[in-house]
């Protein structure tokens, strides 16, 4: 029979250092690694240290990390994705997750042009991270270099070319078949389409969806009602202007996204015509800076861009562990819901 001295305690987690300090395991791994934007009060930064010092937090996770070989660290390389607007939703729903499971999340940024991944995967390497993430600036298809399947790795908002790493992807069908069903329920017929002409996944699925709900409604495809452009505001304004000039205007657009529905806006005011009176417009991305500087706020979709952080953690967090799930998950990538979000751009169209 073995000694009571040789049995081994249950390791301690964050979250047992919450539960006892009475706080939530984002305030925790703020104070703990001194996060200087961390909102807390003395008082508390000082229950929390002590609480962990009890419990032996600490030196339990430098013990289990030796004891299991491993760092405790993740790294997430984003294409860009600092320089965009929702950045920071996909790194916060990554950095939630892994403070839940007691990891730290490293950050690199690379630049989309320059297709060179291989100076972030061995910087990560160097520093023995458990894991890899790679995000990318918008959903699209990629080829990764081998060195990334030499660890367990999830992609963000893409797909692997070759089917070998698990992804998790925005459901572009389901959210334009959201934003254009909103438009058909209110009465439109004539439903114009300020589409992207860049060959991806979402400019290839936004107009499955646009032509899926058209037929399901009853409503003939009108080609000369789908324009192509540039997905900036520029291109918006330019495909708005050349459908609201038309005798037999459209009385809605569906727009690819909201920057391009910015643009429409400024075509449909130029032409005097006044939204949603006149024309009701649908977005797609939920930027609010844009979505609600708009007048009036833009009836659009929202992306899953946290839900997409926290779900490659949790999956990169069972692949670290050996669950075996990898050809499973990788086979298809995991679309997360894009829901529809409501505002003041839609209503019947004027008799």
């Amino acid at each position: 029979m073995r000694d009571v001295g040789d049995v081994t305690p249950k390791a301690v987690g964050i979250r047992d250092v919450a539960r006892e300090a009475g706080v939530s395991v984002t305030t925790v791994s703020h104070i703990l690694n001194d996060v200087e934007s961390a909102r807390a009060s003395d008082e508390t930064r000082e229950r929390v240290r002590a609480t962990a010092a009890r419990l032996g937090y600490g030196a339990n996770r430098i013990a289990r990390s030796l004891r299991r070989q491993r760092t405790e660290m993740i790294g997430l390389i984003s294409e860009e994705i600092a320089t965009t607007p929702h950045a920071g939703r996909i790194i916060l729903g990554a950095q939630e997750a892994a403070q839940a499971h007691g990891l730290t999340l490293v950050v690199i940024n690379t630049m989309r042009d320059s297709g060179d991944l291989g100076a972030p995967i061995r910087t990560l390497m160097d520093n023995q991270v458990d894991g890899i993430l790679f995000a990318t600036m918008f959903h699209r298809e990629v080829s990764l270099p081998e060195s990334l399947h030499a660890v367990p790795s999830v992609l963000i908002d893409a797909r692997d070319t070759e089917g070998r790493i698990p992804s998790a992807v925005p459901d572009e069908l389901g959210g334009a078949r959201a934003a254009v069903t909103e438009l058909v329920r209110a009465g439109h017929r004539r439903i114009g389409f300020l589409t992207n002409r860049d060959d991806v996944p979402a400019t290839r699925l936004r107009l499955q969806a646009y032509r899926e709900v058209l037929a399901e409604a009853g409503i003939e495809v009108d080609e000369s009602l789908i324009v192509e452009e540039v997905s900036e505001s520029p291109g918006g304004y330019r495909a708005g202007s050349l459908l609201l000039a038309r005798p037999d205007r459209p009385t809605a657009l569906f727009c690819y996204n909201d920057r391009m529905a910015m643009g429409a806006y400024r075509a449909a005011a130029e032409l005097h015509l006044e939204i949603p009176r006149d024309l009701s417009v649908v977005g797609f991305d939920n930027q609010e800076i844009i979505a609600e500087g708009l007048h009036p706020p833009l009836t659009t979709v929202a992306l899953p861009h946290y839900e997409m952080g926290a779900w490659a953690v949790d999956t990169l967090v069972r692949l670290i562990g050996g669950s075996g799930e990898e050809l499973l998950l990788a086979s298809h990538p995991v679309l997360l819901p894009c829901p529809l979000v409501p505002r003041d751009s839609v209503q019947a169209p004027a008799l």
